[in-house]
């Protein structure tokens, strides 16, 4: 081969190399975009829901969750993180998205719309939004729906993928798959903190309350819920922080942190055990006991994180708070509830 016939060759292999990288980059960001918790194609945006809930969105705006849009890529801390994290447009990069936006499918492009929005928590809503407001004929308005195509209005909406607030569970698990921050290199190479000292009481009554679709007071949950939300919330405190553990490669901030939190959460479902009589909670316990937390034992913990998952949603299915009352002095006050309540 010539050196002239050598040259060439070696310019189209970097050519051919430098397609490939080109695909292979296509490939990374259709992958990233898999992991976002809602799909892009499916999200109506802040838009769709303010048609009926206006005042809901007013005390969304005001939250952090609705603020985190404009002021977290401005962050000193978070262009900290995403620089180590190689990150270089923190609105593009999914390591972010997931968590910290509502992304949408706007002209065949994914981009975020929005901060923590109704979809973060209720489901993208391109299959239930349409059935979730009509109240049973073109011109008839909320007040005037008969209660029988209210519960079928309601029982259609989930099953068209809505979480409604009833679906305590499905509502916490939204809450807790983010504050847990389920990324071990975000925590042990981007120094982001290892998930949020968060409890669902606390947090859920406080800013970013919105009880104002049947009562404009926005008034706090009723103490049974509450009770619901406290129980509920340690036992997947207990799941998401065994499921950090079972991915977690190596003994660093993140598998040490999360291995904290699964001790905590169980020792908190222990107290509770010894001041309610619940056949759910005790066997949560049970399961969380055999489960050795440690490193490489992923499918031992995933197992054990699966069935207290499953737990979870019998307890949230088949209880309405009202044999709780043995958690009480434990439920925070609302002076303790986290940021300014809307409306007060």
């Amino acid at each position: 081969m010539s050196n002239t016939e050598t040259r060439e060759w070696l310019i189209n292999v970097r050519i051919s190399l430098l397609i490939l990288l080109a695909a292979l980059m296509c490939l990374s960001t259709t992958a990233n975009a898999t992991e976002l918790r809602l799909n892009p194609a499916k999200v109506k945006g802040i838009d769709a829901c303010g048609e009926c809930h206006k005042e809901t969105v007013k005390a969304w705006k005001k939250t952090h969750h609705s603020t985190t849009f404009a002021d977290m890529p401005r962050s000193d801390e978070a262009r900290e993180i995403a620089d180590k994290m190689g990150i270089k447009r923190i609105k593009s990069e999914s390591d972010c998205l997931t968590c910290h936006f509502t992304v949408a499918k706007e002209k065949g492009k994914e981009k975020p719309i929005a901060g923590i929005s109704c979809e973060s928590c209720h489901s993208a809503g391109k299959d239930w939004i349409d059935i979730h407001s009509d109240f049973g004929g073109k011109d008839v308005k909320a007040e005037n729906e008969t209660p029988a195509h209210k519960v079928e209005r309601y029982k259609k909406s989930e099953a068209a993928g809505m979480i409604r607030p009833g679906n305590l569970y499905a509502l916490a698990k939204n809450c807790y798959s983010c504050h847990t921050v389920p990324n071990e290199k975000l925590v042990n190479v981007g120094g982001h903190e290892a998930g949020s000292n968060f409890e669902l009481v606390r947090w859920s009554q406080g800013e970013v309350r919105h009880n104002l679709w049947y009562s404009d007071d926005n008034t706090e949950a009723d103490l049974n819920r509450r009770r619901m939300l406290y129980v509920i919330g340690k036992m997947l405190d207990l799941e998401y922080a065994l499921r950090g553990v079972a991915k977690a490669t190596k003994k660093a901030q993140y598998a040490v942190a999360m291995a904290k939190r699964a001790k905590r959460a169980l020792a908190f479902l222990k107290k509770i055990d010894k001041t309610v009589d619940n056949n759910e909670l005790t066997k949560i316990i049970a399961i969380a006991k055999k489960a050795k937390v440690s490193l490489n034992n992923e499918a031992v913990l995933t197992k054990a994180a699966n069935s207290i998952s499953a737990q979870a949603k019998m307890f949230s299915d088949k209880y309405d708070g009202s044999t709780l009352s043995g958690v009480d002095g434990a439920l925070p006050a609302p002076e303790k509830y986290r940021g300014t309540v809307f409306g007060e």
